[in-house]
């Protein structure tokens, strides 16, 4: 079995589509096509049961998918290793989140793009359910999650932090008085509420927490964004649970208060990668950068 072979058999099982994984390996689609048959061939068993204008992978296909990342991830080890280039190089596919790519991962960003030009980070923004089968499947390399749970079948995980939450709301709100020494979750079902889409784990919490104290289930305002969640919440449309990171500049400068709520929950931000894979060099250091970033930030 060729190596470049099985690099295209795994792009295919990965997709399921000879156009995406001959996109995605800048490959024509007939060469994809060809290269897959003389795997089968050389194998002497079908890989991919072809229906209609989709494909599925047969039983043989599926045994073989574990097997070829393991010699390619080996491959590709065995070179860097032969090779022995001084600087870390290849490319990283990278599950994110807006809350982290935009307020925590900026300097770690910079540190690569200037002090180690020859890794090509490729930033993907996904939720946890996506996020984790995307790791899964080998579609991403590592992939930063924020969950309550920190053990995912299938997964390795390092934790980061612990990711505080803020109850926001602008300043005039008649729960952020001074008068107020503390916010039960009774208070908040008959509140307005501001959020983010579903998905995010800090959302989802707060609506299964929110509902434990309604006679009826609670609904939100929603915002495609973090940014425009905050600027309906300083605008006084209602209050928004977020990460304390994400709202701290509005918090110094005065736009928006926290509420004194204290979430029953606690969430770890974590960096996660398929479970038995062999992280590469530039992969291993990007994990520990981004470990010791986060430290660094407290």
């Amino acid at each position: 079995m060729e190596i470049r072979l099985l690099v295209t058999f795994e792009k295919v099982a990965t997709v399921l589509s000879f156009t995406q994984a001959a996109a995605e390996l800048k490959y024509a689609q007939s060469s994809v096509t060809s290269q897959i048959r003389a795997l089968e061939s050389s194998l002497g068993v079908q890989l991919f049961d072809r229906l209609g204008n989709h494909i599925r992978l047969t039983e043989a296909g599926d045994r073989l998918v574990p097997y070829a990342r393991q010699i390619i991830e080996l491959s590709e080890e065995a070179r860097a290793a032969v090779v022995g280039t001084e600087e870390p190089s290849g490319t990283l596919t990278v599950g994110t989140m807006e809350s982290l790519t935009s307020y925590r991962l900026s300097p770690l960003l910079e540190l690569f793009h200037h002090r180690y030009p020859g890794v090509r980070l490729s930033m993907r923004p996904t939720l946890g359910d996506e996020t984790r089968q995307a790791l899964r499947q080998g579609t991403y390399d590592v992939g930063f999650l924020m969950e309550r749970e920190t053990e995912h079948a299938g997964l390795e995980v390092t934790l980061l932090a612990e990711e505080p939450l803020a109850l926001v709301a602008v300043p005039g709100h008649p729960l952020a008085g001074a008068a107020v020494s503390a916010v039960s979750t009774a208070d908040l079902v008959r509140e307005p509420l501001l959020a983010t889409e579903p998905g995010c784990a800090y959302r989802d919490l707060f609506e299964e927490e929110l509902n434990t104290r309604s006679a009826e289930p609670v609904s939100f305002m929603e915002f495609g964004t973090i940014e425009a969640t905050k600027r309906a919440a300083a605008a006084g449309l209602g209050i928004a649970l977020l990460p304390a990171v994400t709202v701290a500049e509005e918090l110094a400068d005065g736009p928006l208060v926290a509420l004194r709520w204290e979430p029953p929950f606690t969430l770890s931000t974590q960096l996660a990668w398929r479970s038995g894979k062999r992280l590469p060099a530039h992969a291993r250091l990007f994990v520990e950068q981004a470990r010791k970033l986060v430290a660094e930030q407290g």
